[in-house]
């Protein structure tokens, strides 16, 4: 264990101590939030990226260490085991050196090389590979392991046998392996060809070549598809005559009259053996660097989506635009309680848009309507049209209202789901989407987290990646978010609680369940009395669970229950009260604590310094949302068309989604316009994801319009000059 710990301070630039408190914190059962915003003392304040990064390769190293014990013990087992390679097995640092070094000794099935050991041939090979200087010329040698009752006809036949042994034998050596891993890796190029005449998405690739060192994570995954479709034809190409090279020298002693022949057997291995196996393996490796990059891409833009700040405690309308079925409507309440619905038809000629404008007003001003959130799939366009008139009409008649395009990815997902049907049991399914549209503006987290997070619509290419491990890390994401956030336990639902540390699926639903049998939860410690929630599940989850207007104030912050007296006891230090909390009268209280010192004050309450400040910090807003800090979404007014938009025009949008290759911006069209990664700064960058994030408002200049391809280029770095 000492050895991985070090291995991971080292790799991750961390103190061994912080990395061996984090990896004893985890053993005990405490999840990442808890230790991330509770443990910051022992883990010198990583936060919970830094965390699941640990969390991965503690996980990645185990795995390597339990397969050495395993190789160790095969080896052993059959007597083979040295002490130079017990040596070689404990520095291996990789699955793959590892996996080099236990080759020979693996369990092979039948082979050509197997077949000549059986028909004896084992001395032979081992004469001639070991080239000595007394070596007798191959023919010769071979003449005395002619034997026709083992099928061994003539001496070329003996010595076909030898080459296999030998190829074989060098196949498995790691070190040779090793170099040639290296070569492929710094020289080799990733070569794609069309498999097909018609044109298909792939024609980027139908004539492609790059450096493996220089291929993008994208290009791989794209090139995977193409070639499981069955359009491309995909080989890695290395110069041949430089790998065998590499091969000679490690193989052949000069001067030896077996020299010729184990040269050939040698480039026999290279062709046959070694270089398909280490082709398919650095096809796995691209393959798996393409995945581990699309699904931390993935987890980095879902982050700030689910962190989008919330339209609080407005009256809002969610409208699903159609066609056939028409547009639904959904007006929710402040808290998102389904207040009316409707089903309107703007799209089926003037008289029936009139009528859907009309009875839409009615709506707004029956129920106080402030926002209207249209879902950007079929038929957006038309509908906020017909929004923008309704929005003029109701506007100059005293209303303030406005309206957002909300991206509906996963919507039709979640009104299908049966977490959709028991939530809205007398609903249609296209009415519930409108619910979780008007919703997804109010508080976008809240919502989303009712959706798997695959159906969202931020990634590239997730389907193409291992989907356990994108499963284990969007969900890390949703944790992380949820927790960062805080959680009213007195309204939210099974869904949400159930991404609260320490809380499971069962565990969220007994909370809401005690809940409606009891009323409202009126302190923290009350969560104690929740079947199935014990006191290690109560100590993981309580800091993110709020109650606004409970007993205690200090239950509507992110101070953690065993820090309640540590809290109270600041505040006798500082001059202050519970009271003053609850009545927001805290302004002073940082320029009291650092007359009295931290560290002092810190020591006093028993405390770490790290854990006082933010106390400090949440005593001085309870109840906050980390989210409300964040810039706010972009209200609209009034639409534009693509065929409004002219080169040189200087818009605000908002960013839709990060790729390899650029960025999506919502500029108040239907369609996204993309800013290319030549076009995102001024400087040079290696992916988009460095100066900008799902979420962020950008101002954007248009670049190019082709309205028959509905294609939008615009730039970022040309904004603002």
């Amino acid at each position: 264990m000492d050895r991985i710990i070090e291995q991971i301070a080292r790799e991750l630039g961390k103190e061994p101590r912080h990395v061996e408190n984090v990896v004893r914190l985890m053993d005990e059962g405490n999840t990442i939030p808890f230790i991330a915003r509770y443990r910051k003392e022992l883990h010198g304040a990583m936060d919970d990226t830094s965390l699941r990064t640990l969390e991965e390769r503690l996980k990645y190293l185990r795995g390597l260490e339990e397969r050495r014990e395993s190789v160790k013990k095969s080896i052993a087992d059959q007597g083979k085991l040295t002490e130079e390679l017990s040596a070689a097995l404990d520095g291996a640092e990789t699955l793959a050196q590892l996996e080099d070094l236990y080759r020979p000794y693996k369990q092979k099935r039948r082979t050509r090389a197997t077949i000549a050991r059986e028909k004896g041939l084992a001395p032979l090979a081992e004469l001639l590979f070991a080239q000595r200087a007394d070596c007798p010329p191959p023919m010769e040698a071979a003449a005395a392991y002619v034997d026709a009752e083992k099928g061994v006809e003539t001496a070329e036949d003996a010595l076909a046998g030898a080459s296999d042994i030998i190829a074989e034998q060098l196949s498995d050596d790691a070190a040779l392996r090793g170099k040639l891993r290296t070569l492929l890796e710094k020289n080799a190029v990733l070569h794609s060809t069309a498999a097909t005449e018609e044109d298909t998405v792939y024609r980027l690739y139908y004539e492609f070549t790059q450096a493996i060192s220089k291929l993008q994570g994208h290009q791989v995954l794209a090139i995977n598809r193409g070639e499981r479709e069955e359009k491309l034809k995909v080989s890695v190409e290395l110069d041949r005559e430089l790998a065998l090279r590499t091969v000679r020298r490690h193989a052949v002693i000069p001067g030896s009259a077996a020299m010729e022949f184990v040269k050939a057997a040698a480039e026999d291995a290279y062709d046959r053996l070694i270089f398909p196996s280490l082709e398919r393996e650095v096809r796995a490796a691209l393959t798996e660097a393409a995945g581990e990059g699309a699904i931390g891409q993935f987890a980095l833009n879902l982050k700030p989506l689910l962190m989008q700040p919330p339209v609080k405690g407005k009256v809002t309308m969610g409208l699903d635009p159609g066609y056939r079925m028409g547009c639904k409507v959904a007006v929710v309440d402040g808290t998102g309680k389904v207040l009316d619905t409707a089903v309107v038809y703007p799209t089926y000629g003037e008289r029936q848009k009139k009528e859907a404008i009309a009875t839409l007003a009615k709506l707004i001003r029956r129920h106080g309507v402030e926002h209207i959130a249209i879902g950007n799939g079929t038929a957006s366009r038309e509908t906020e049209q017909m929004a923008v008139e309704l929005i003029r009409q109701v506007n100059e008649a005293g209303a303030h209202v406005s309206y957002m395009i909300v991206s509906e990815a996963g919507a039709s997902v979640y009104s299908a789901s049966p977490l959709a049907a028991e939530e809205f049991p007398d609903y249609d399914v296209n009415l519930r989407s409108a619910v979780s549209i008007a919703r997804r503006l109010q508080d976008p987290l809240a919502e989303l987290v009712k959706i798997d997070p695959k159906a969202i619509g931020v990634g590239q290419y997730q389907h193409d990646c291992p989907q356990k491990r994108l499963d284990e890390a969007l969900a890390g994401v949703v944790e992380d978010c949820v927790n960062a956030v805080g959680v009213d336990v007195n309204t939210a639902s099974p869904s949400l609680l159930q991404h609260v540390a320490g809380l499971t699926a069962t565990t969220a639903k007994n909370v809401v369940a005690y809940r409606e049998e009891n009323g409202p939860f009126a302190t923290r410690r009350q969560l104690l009395k929740v079947p199935k929630l014990g006191p290690k599940a109560f100590e993981q989850c309580a800091g993110f669970l709020r109650l606004p207007g409970g007993k205690n104030v200090l239950d509507n912050t992110a101070v953690h229950p065993e820090s309640y007296a540590a809290a109270e006891q600041l505040l006798t230090l500082t001059g202050h009260t519970l009271a003053d909390v609850q009545a927001g009268n805290l302004g002073d209280l940082p320029a009291r604590l650092k007359d009295y010192g931290e560290e002092k004050a810190a020591a006093a309450c028993g405390v770490g310094v790290p854990t006082l400040r933010d106390v400090a910090a949440e005593l001085m807003k309870p109840g906050r949302d980390v989210r409300d800090e964040l810039p706010k979404p972009i209200l609209r007014t009034d639409v534009l068309e693509i065929k409004d938009l002219k080169p040189g025009m200087e818009l605000t949008g908002t960013v839709r989604n990060v790729i390899d290759f650029g960025v999506f911006v919502d500029i108040g069209v239907h369609q996204d316009g993309l800013v290319h990664i030549s076009q995102v700064a001024d400087k040079f960058i290696r992916h988009p994801s460095e100066v900008v994030s799902v979420g962020d408002v950008v101002k954007v200049v248009v670049l190019e319009v082709d309205e028959k391809k509905k294609r939008i280029s615009l730039s970022m770095r040309q904004a603002g000059k």
